[in-house]
């Protein structure tokens, strides 16, 4: 995955926090996304679907504890890389923080270029995920990227390449609305120009072929385009 696809939400109370972290991280070429508290957090999680969040404990509103437990009951926010930075050293927090659902817990005050070194870390995860995600399961259906099968209920379905490559994507987020340049450039790549209204040819044949009750499956949300 590259830097620029990887969004990172950071949460703080404190202004001056998330323009200096935020600045930095931004320098690597990730996304940025900010919040001011723990309600916040939550509402900007299912909106962004964020690959890392960054995220305080002490907050109005709602703290980072407790929007951290809210964020992982959340099924498309299952796989999010959740670490706090906080004042916050005490055992005990950091204890509380990792009950709560916490990947990492990481002290203030902190040197940028150390926190860029670990939140660099952290996302080595996401290479470790993908590595690991040729095969995608979701009752049962199967999708085996390597030898692009998709076997529903002990029954192949083939299809083309391409139409292949658009199912795996929107199978692997499930909920996640895909904007049209992120299918074009995932699925297309740096090939033939193509429009967006190819997309829409190409989920239509999905549909035909495969049926509304499998994308249901894959909780029927996940071919949705931003326009």
């Amino acid at each position: 995955m590259k830097k620029k696809d990887i969004k990172i939400l950071l949460v703080d109370d404190e202004a001056d926090i998330l323009e200096i972290v935020g600045y930095n991280l931004s320098q690597e070429g990730y996304q940025i996304v900010t919040a001011s508290n723990g309600k916040e957090a939550i509402t900007k999680a299912k909106k962004e679907l964020p690959h890392l969040i960054i995220m305080d404990v002490m907050m109005p509103e709602m703290d980072g504890m407790e929007a951290c437990e809210n964020i992982r009951k959340m099924p498309e926010l299952a796989n999010v890389i959740i670490t706090f930075l906080t004042a916050r050293s005490e055992d005990y927090s950091q204890v509380a923080g990792f009950d709560a659902g916490a990947d990492d817990y990481i002290a203030k005050p902190i040197k940028p270029k150390v926190l860029v070194s670990k939140v660099k870390a952290l996302l080595r995860r996401l290479k470790e995920d993908e590595q690991k995600s040729d095969v995608l399961k979701i009752g049962d259906i199967e999708i085996n990227r390597e030898e692009y099968k998709i076997i529903n209920a002990g029954t192949e379905i083939v299809l083309p390449r391409k139409e292949f490559e658009l199912f795996y994507l929107l199978a692997s987020k499930p909920g996640k609305v895909f904007k049209r340049e992120e299918i074009l450039d995932k699925v297309w790549g740096n090939e033939v120009v193509v429009g967006g209204r190819t997309i829409d040819v190409h989920i239509r044949k999905l549909r035909e072929k495969i049926g509304d009750d499998l994308f249901k499956t894959i909780k029927g949300v996940g071919y949705k385009l931003e326009l």
